[in-house]
């Protein structure tokens, strides 16, 4: 049986791994691609593969080569299936889009660096997005944030995968500082009474909503919950 790597995926034929460099909000410079192009060619690596969640998944790499290839890439590597933050999905925002009404892409970066080292009972998932039409899914995402004219939104609790579920509106029209504060207050309650492998929208349908409400979302002063 092939061992368990971390930082690598197994795949269908149980001999081959995959590895997925950070790329924060979907950003990568120049010199991220020259490098992945030249580790691919370098290592035989047949596949590469672009994900939901903004990020470029190189499949295919022999066990042996797994090191190497990190080494060579000189990227951060993420993680697809450990207990952790695994992505900060982010649009444009107001960095380059006409829609845009909040600065999602700024923001998305800040909290994946306050974040990406959190350890959590089972993968998480942001979704930030500059403006109500949501272009970072930020509805299914265990944690949603998107702008609008009078500030930010932010749900928790959303899923898609196989059980969808529609996260919980939190919060509307809050600063960025806000959303900051809000959205650790959630972790830490969520790390506090969750059980181990259990993703936020299990967790959410498992308490409910009045007991997250009554819990912890009344002692904070700028939330509206209808």
């Amino acid at each position: 049986m092939a061992e368990k790597i971390k930082g690598a995926i197994i795949q269908r034929d149980r001999e081959t791994y995959a590895i997925v460099p950070r790329s924060p909000a979907g950003i990568v410079t120049p010199e991220n691609l020259e490098e992945i192009a030249k580790t691919v060619r370098k290592y035989g690596i047949p596949i590469i593969k672009m994900t939901s969640g903004q990020r470029m998944v190189l499949v295919g790499i022999k066990e042996e080569d797994i090191d190497n290839v990190k080494t060579d890439l000189g990227m951060p590597i993420g993680e697809a299936t450990a207990p952790c933050l695994h992505y900060v999905q982010t649009c444009p925002g107001t960095a380059v889009c006409k829609y845009g009404n909040q600065d999602s892409l700024s923001l998305g970066l800040e909290i994946e660096k306050l974040y990406q080292n959190l350890n959590l009972h089972a993968k998480l998932k942001f979704g930030v997005s500059g403006c109500p039409r949501c272009c970072g899914e930020s509805y299914v995402r265990d944690i949603g944030i998107f702008g609008s004219g009078k500030g930010w939104t932010v749900t928790f609790g959303g899923n898609s995968g196989g059980r969808p579920r529609i996260g919980d509106v939190i919060a509307k029209n809050i600063t960025k500082d806000e959303v900051l504060d809000l959205t650790k207050r959630l972790l830490e309650y969520y790390k506090m009474n969750g059980k181990p492998g259990e993703r936020t929208a299990r967790f959410m349908e498992r308490i409910g909503f009045d007991a997250l409400k009554s819990e912890l979302l009344t002692t904070i002063p700028y939330i509206e919950l209808e």
